[in-house]
């Protein structure tokens, strides 16, 4: 056992105790017991002999599930959840000799783990179950042995998903299933979460055909849903055991900030801490006072590298160390990942780097550190691997060690928030259409559907089984069953960690180094990107994307990449809103299009150089929110920052990077499980918006949660900038690590401009909230058209044009919808489009009233044919009659006179680009990019050329 006074030294250190923000010390807890009666003897003589008493908590499991219920037990890392489903699953299998179970891991090496535990408890007993590990591991000739044999077997997800469809090679095992034990559950979140959802009811389903209707156990870290996660995990209802009654030692629990005495200089690089070495300092020097640690990351490739610094440094100081680091994370050999385990229990390995890879219930003995560099993005995460250290009730130390973003940093000043944060919602979407048709077609091939099973087993309408049968993916036979028509099996084509099924090999030499899907190709494996796998470096020579392969070749560089991507959405179709008092969140289904661009070299935080990308855009549906910034507020900043370029689209941004910055706190995602946009004019409503959606094809719930915890957000990132000693942005509040545009615009003060100004809209009316469901068809055209008219005379704008994209949506050639869209955009001073509007119902009724006194108040201006050329002295003259209009913010007209211009000589670089600024000023970015290509290939040191420039790059 390592000596405590080394724990406590680190603390007190001078070399790092100027950067810890705040230490928790975590008290010892003794433990609290109970006697079950009517154990089975078998049971009482094998715990005697163990000298084992149960905690009041695994006595209260054990009785729970004698009784038949359902039992999810969500208490902390080491408080013997194991023991507490084992021992009356074990009674069962001494009383009844055919009965099963069947056991599903989130990982692998969770599940080898505890078949050992099983063997040791079969032996112990004197009992035959024949426990085995059923996964992509085992060999071929053990299988068939497993499926007649084994009375208990354990499994994975993506195992279960591939060879539910051979259920017949399981008649015995279905026939008798008792139990189904989901271990580790919090862990099925999001995407994943919600895929092993549908795959629970597939199973289910399959068990029921068998004539057995077994009970779920399910075992959790503390969430603030538990009963609704078993539930949408398995459509049971369930009894909850949350009280842990286990010993726990001391722990000091510190928050470690790099940036804490760090002021930030004008180029943001410079001398700015690195938090990777930080991480790798800490872990050496707890290394070298015989600690042993365990190192989080938040990143394979992370994880890689600080375990490769740490060896080389370690060598020069105390070389005997070196070997007794190592790295672990998913992707290494079954076999490698045994050795690494196996050497942290025998302390062979006195620290590992690791993903959360290790933050399951792997048994890897009692360590005495641990640290986590960067927060994990859940508070259960957190708690999980920080309970990795302080077995055994000796004293340990845990240690955060904080990025320079937005969440991390919320932390650092608030450490209270921190330690008294209630335990997160782990939010599963049983309503995303890509995976519903997905998992139907998996279940269809497994037994024919029937009539009616999609909404019994699956919650899932009818609807849904007849459009995958016009698409001829399903047929209906003469009895009414809807059969999967193909010879494949639809399982191998749906991974359960992602909704895209498009997989892409990366090959070193012809030999397969990793897997992965289209979107990570285009953030990691992008050609030129730097891969890291098991400490060797590969650069990534080309992708093929038609037929899935990355080709990368092993290459030792100083160097990693980033890519950037510009972000496009349309609005698809609206399903709510959510006013909180005068603030209006919008809610619905959106069409994205992200197109990776270019990416940079970057050595540690500072970048070398940056490169072109040339690949096709990403395109998917999904679901966000949206709310729109009225043109008062632009004017307002105008007015606060007069010498400052870009201030209210910097302002915007900065709100969107650090709304979704601090999304984590309030909703179970991770800060890459989201997106974004922000505009200062969106053609689809007419305004500034603002877009923060699901980062998945089809939605995955995260955003509908935010909507609902949306002042709660709001009020955290006001206090994040309040708090944030910064002049004009920084990581820490409104800088964004994957910001597609490189971080620019962004402005500090608009930002927190712009954010006060949506609180005081909540403040309005005390902050009521009224929700609106499907505004789309909620109201007739014309009573729509009504509400959008009394709006308009109130002064809501922002609603009535809500209401009118509707009907022009429905409606392209309503003229009423149309012409009181101009007359707002024109009371809003936006004449471009408001011109754009009128002419627009103008050409399809020209006796508009309201339509033509809109034209005579926007056309005070020269007629195209008032433009004439005979020279180029007259292109000069008119081409400043031009520039002048567009000045004074009369586009209509100075686009006019272009036109006109550039049909006369197609070849004057500062006709294309004003002509190139105009469509940027008026929100059609692709167009000034267009007219941007072809100024910059005659002249691209024109004076407008680089003003044009600065707008599109």
């Amino acid at each position: 056992m390592v000596d405590v006074d080394n724990i406590d030294m680190f603390k007190n250190d001078v070399r790092y105790r100027e950067n810890i923000a705040h230490i928790e010390t975590i008290p010892a807890k003794k433990a609290s017991y109970k006697k079950v009666d009517n154990l089975n003897e078998s049971i009482v003589n094998y715990l005697d002999s163990k000298d084992a008493k149960l905690y009041k908590h695994q006595a209260d499991t054990y009785e729970c599930i004698k009784n038949g219920e359902n039992v999810i037990i969500t208490t902390p890392t080491a408080s013997g959840k194991t023991l507490a489903f084992n021992l009356p699953i074990m009674e069962t299998m001494i009383e009844d000799n055919d009965a099963t179970a069947l056991y599903i891991y989130p990982a692998k090496a969770l599940s080898n783990d505890q078949l050992h535990v099983l063997e040791n408890l079969e032996k112990e007993l004197g009992i035959t179950i024949n426990p085995r590990t059923y996964d992509g591991d085992t060999p071929r000739s053990q299988k068939r042995g497993i499926r007649e044999k084994s009375r208990i077997v354990l499994t994975n997800p993506y195992q279960l998903h591939l060879i539910l469809s051979w259920h017949h090679q399981w008649s015995r095992f279905y026939k008798n299933l008792r139990y189904i034990v989901i271990d580790e559950s919090h862990y099925y979140k999001g995407v994943f979460g919600s895929n092993v959802a549908f795959l629970i009811k597939r199973l289910k389903r399959i068990a029921n055909f068998y004539g057995s209707y077994p009970q779920f156990i399910l075992s959790s870290a503390t969430l603030a849903n538990p009963l609704e996660l078993a539930n949408r995990l398995t459509g049971q209802d369930f009894i909850l055991i949350d009280e842990d009654t286990s010993p726990s030692g001391e722990k000091d629990f510190i928050l470690y900030n790099p940036f804490q005495n760090y002021v930030r200089g004008k180029s943001h690089t410079q001398n700015a801490p690195s938090v990777h070495m930080a991480t790798e300092n800490i872990f050496m020097y707890l290394m070298l006072k015989d600690i042993q640690t365990l190192c989080f990351t938040v990143s394979r490739k992370t994880t890689e590298l600080i375990a490769m610094w740490a060896k080389k440094d370690m060598e020069k100081v105390k070389g005997k160390l070196a070997h007794r680091i190592a790295a672990y994370r998913a992707g290494y050999r079954p076999e490698e990942r045994r050795e690494i385990e196996d050497g942290l229990k025998s302390r062979k390995y006195l620290g590992v780097t690791c993903t959360n890879a290790l933050e399951l219930g792997i048994n890897i003995g009692s360590l005495d550190a641990v640290i986590i560099s960067g927060y994990p993005g859940t508070m259960i995460s957190t708690w999980q691997q920080s309970g990795r250290a302080g077995r055994s009730n000796q004293k340990s130390i845990a240690i955060l060690v904080a990025f320079e973003n937005q969440l991390d940093q919320y932390f650092m000043n608030n450490p209270k928030f921190f330690f008294d944060k209630p335990h997160e919602n782990a939010i599963i979407d049983l309503n995303n259409p890509i995976l519903q048709e997905a998992h139907l077609l998996c279940a269809a091939k497994e037994l024919p559907l029937k009539r009616g099973e999609s909404e019994k087993y699956f919650g899932i309408s009818q609807d849904v089984i007849d459009k995958l049968v016009s698409k001829n993916d399903l047929y209906e036979n003469h009895r009414g069953d809807f059969m999967y028509p193909y010879d494949d099996n639809p399982a191998m084509d749906h991974s359960l960690d992602q909704i895209s099924s498009e997989e892409f090999k990366v090959m070193v030499n012809g030999m397969l180094l990793e897997t992965m899907e289209r979107s990570q190709v285009y953030r990691e494996a992008h050609e030129g990107a730097i891969l890291i796998n098991k400490g060797n470096t590969y650069v990534v020579d080309n992708i093929n994307l038609k037929r899935g392969y990355v080709n990368v070749s092993k290459k030792n560089v100083e160097y990693h990449t980033v890519v950037l991507n510009k972000t496009e959405t349309k609005i698809k179709k609206k399903l709510s809103k959510t006013k909180y008092g005068d603030l209006t969140i919008h809610f619905g289904e959106l069409t994205v299009s992200e197109d990776y661009f270019k990416y940079k070299k970057m050595h540690f935080s500072k970048p070398i150089k940056t490169f072109s990308l040339d690949l096709p855009p990403l395109k998917f549906n999904t679901k966000g929110l949206w709310f729109t910034i009225p043109k008062e507020v632009k004017d307002d900043l105008k007015d606060m920052f007069p010498n400052d370029e870009e201030v209210f689209e910097g302002g915007l941004h900065g709100v969107e990077h650090a709304l979704i910055g601090l999304f984590p706190l309030h909703t179970m995602c991770d800060r890459f499980d989201i997106g974004g946009l922000s505009t200062n004019y969106h053609e689809d409503t007419q305004e500034a918006t603002i877009f923060i959606y699901d980062g998945y094809d089809g939605g995955i719930g995260i955003t509908e949660k935010a909507v609902d915890v949306f002042v709660d957000l709001l009020n955290s990132t006001i206090d994040l900038l309040t708090n944030c000693n910064c002049k004009d942005g920084c990581p820490a509040c409104i800088y964004s690590p994957k910001c597609g545009n490189d971080n620019k615009p962004l402005h500090k003060g608009a930002t927190k401009y712009i954010l006060e100004y949506m609180k005081k809209l909540i403040s309005n009316s005390d902050g009521q909230k009224e929700e609106i469901i499907d505004t789309q068809s909620s109201v007739e055209e014309m009573d729509q058209f009504s509400e959008a008219y009394k709006l308009y005379e109130a002064g809501d704008y922002s609603s009535s044009k809500d209401i009118l994209n509707n009907i022009i949506s429905n409606n392209k050639k309503d003229v009423k919808a149309l012409a009181l869209m101009a007359r707002i955009l024109y009371d809003q001073d936006q004449k471009d489009i408001a011109l754009y509007f009128t002419k627009k119902a103008l050409s399809i009724d020209k006796s508009n009233e309201m339509a033509s006194d809109l034209e005579v108040l926007l056309t005070n201006k020269p007629k195209k044919s008032d433009a004439k050329f005979s020279s180029l002295d007259d292109v000069e003259t008119l081409f400043e009659e031009a520039y002048d209009l567009y000045e004074q913010g009369d586009l209509e007209a100075s686009l006019d006179i272009l036109e006109k211009l550039l049909d006369f000589d197609n070849k004057n670089s500062e006709a294309l680009a004003l002509m190139g600024l105009i469509h940027y000023h008026s929100g059609y970015f692709p167009k000034a990019v267009e007219y941007y290509r072809k100024a910059i290939k005659i002249n691209k040191n024109g004076e407008m050329v680089k003003e044009l420039k600065i707008r599109v790059s």
